[in-house]
């Protein structure tokens, strides 16, 4: 009898706990059907939590910015402010005082050669301007006797010939001297030299020198360089993506040799090819007064690139999360269990240039931007509650 009752009193707890189990069981699937699954581009807050963090919305506003290129280059000079000096005929060097760094004005003597060969030419311009006058007096006279038929005109075209090649001999002559800096027109048999003086040819300043006393230097020697530094221009490398950024007219700010202290330059001139290492060539006029530049200085500029309007938010509505860029928008209005709830998405964008705290931004295509309510202030706070849910996050 008692055998029989402890199998009723089992059989009814196995009924207990297969009926408790079941409404169990519906009531865990119940709350997992109900339980809402926020996507990963949405963060939701509740409206203390939005104050909390700060949270504002603005507009995406179109906006004018310059924005700035970061480029290097070099101080040049102008091929007509640069000149090299060269003795015509060479020679030996007889005097120079000249040293790296001096001043010089155009047409002052920097040195002066001889050569037996400056005599030659002397002598062979006065040999030939003398014998240029005699067969001029000559041929006029047989010219008039030719005119009364006293005269044959075979003879008469070989004195033209005649006169006409010491005619030539003493304009090459003439050419000759005025080459090495002798003036034919004052040339006479009693100031023949052996010496020429070598003359600046531009005002500025000599960069190198290149000869000492008794040097014997060729035509194809430098002996001096010298630079004018009043018209200088920098020669800037830009990167190939960059070359649509840049135009004439556009102003730069530079600086030399780490100084504080900033230049001013204009581009004048921007290049039309590439390069075979992927830069571009910009070319700019040097604005202001100078005086530590010289050409060859290493630069670091500054180039204020062209305004134009750009869709641009508060630079810090831009956040970044995993190398990428994005913005939060406000999605919409809700309510749970009687309490109210706003979600926020993220968008993903590329940022562009900035300036004066603004940022521009490229939005995907499909964006409204005339709709779009972005948040403008809070966006990190906003980050913040997507990467450590429970902190600020529902």
């Amino acid at each position: 009898m008692r055998k029989k009752k402890l199998i009723t009193i089992i059989c009814l707890l196995s009924v207990f706990i297969a009926v408790t189990s079941c409404k169990s069981g519906a009531k865990d699937k119940e709350e997992a059907e109900n339980t809402e699954v926020i996507p990963e581009d949405i963060v939701e807050m509740r409206e203390d939590q939005i104050k909390l963090a700060n949270i504002e919305t603005g507009t995406i506003e179109m906006r004018s910015l310059s924005g700035t290129l970061k480029v290097n280059g070099l101080v040049a000079v102008a091929p007509q402010n640069f000149a090299t000096v060269c003795a015509p005929m060479g020679g030996f060097v007889r005097t120079t005082t000249l040293i790296p760094g001096n001043t010089v004005s155009k047409g002052q003597v920097v040195a002066v050669i001889e050569n037996q060969d400056f005599i030659d030419i002397q002598q062979n311009f006065l040999e030939a301007r003398n014998k240029l006058e005699f067969a001029e007096t000559d041929y006029k006279r047989h010219n008039d006797l030719y005119k009364n038929d006293v005269y044959s005109q075979k003879n008469l075209q070989q004195l033209t010939a005649d006169y006409k090649n010491l005619k030539a001999q003493v304009k090459a002559l003439t050419q000759k001297l005025a080459l090495i800096g002798i003036n034919a027109a004052n040339l006479t048999e009693d100031n023949i030299s052996r010496e020429v003086k070598l003359l600046a040819p531009i005002s500025g300043y000599v960069k190198t020198v290149n000869v000492n006393l008794g040097k014997y230097v060729t035509p194809s020697d430098v002996m001096f360089e010298i630079v004018n530094t009043d018209h200088l221009f920098l020669e800037l490398t830009l990167f190939e993506k960059d070359a649509a950024k840049v135009a004439n007219g556009q102003n730069i700010k530079f600086q030399i040799n780490n100084e504080t202290d900033q230049h001013d330059a204009v581009i004048y001139q921007t290049g039309k090819s590439i390069n075979p290492d992927k830069t571009y060539k910009v070319y700019a006029n040097v604005t202001d007064e100078c005086k530590n530049i010289i050409p060859g200085m290493y630069v670091n500029a500054i180039i204020e690139a062209t305004s134009n309007k750009v869709t641009a938010l508060p630079s810090e509505a831009i956040v970044s999360f995993d190398d990428k860029d994005y913005i939060f928008v406000f999605d919409k209005n809700k309510t749970e269990d009687g309490k109210p709830f706003t979600e926020y998405r993220m968008i993903e964008v590329q940022k562009g240039i900035s300036e004066g705290g603004f940022t521009e931004i490229i939005l995907p295509k499909d964006f409204d931007i005339s709709k779009a309510k972005v948040v403008v202030k809070g966006a990190y706070n906003l980050l913040s509650a997507k990467k450590n849910a429970g902190e600020m996050a529902c």
